[in-house]
């Protein structure tokens, strides 16, 4: 099981689009179902975006298969005020958010 946090911060323009493009991948992860993928967003007040990703197995994520995380990404180095951060993370603590 692989688990990735990944945070950035959006122009204040931009912020809007840039949840709109979110959505778009939920509603297609939604649509395709994809086995092996746990997969939340958060906006914060200040317009920092948190992504928590879950998958499993090896190689890429399904996500990343996506034709609307495709676009998502194409442009997101142009709506950020800060740029993405990825990081690996390990659960401490849950209940009833995560996948056990």
């Amino acid at each position: 099981m692989k688990r990735m946090l990944i945070k950035y911060k959006a122009k204040p323009e931009m912020a809007d689009t840039n949840a709109e493009l979110v959505a778009a991948v939920f509603a297609e992860l939604k649509a395709a179902q994809p086995d092996g993928v746990r997969y939340a967003c958060l906006r914060l007040e200040d317009n920092s975006f948190v992504h928590i990703v879950e998958t499993e197995g090896e190689g890429p994520s399904p996500v990343a298969k996506l034709q609307a995380f495709q676009t998502f990404q194409s442009g997101i180095r142009d709506r950020c005020a800060e740029p993405p951060v990825s990081n690996g993370v390990t659960i401490v603590g849950n209940y009833r958010m995560l996948g056990e």
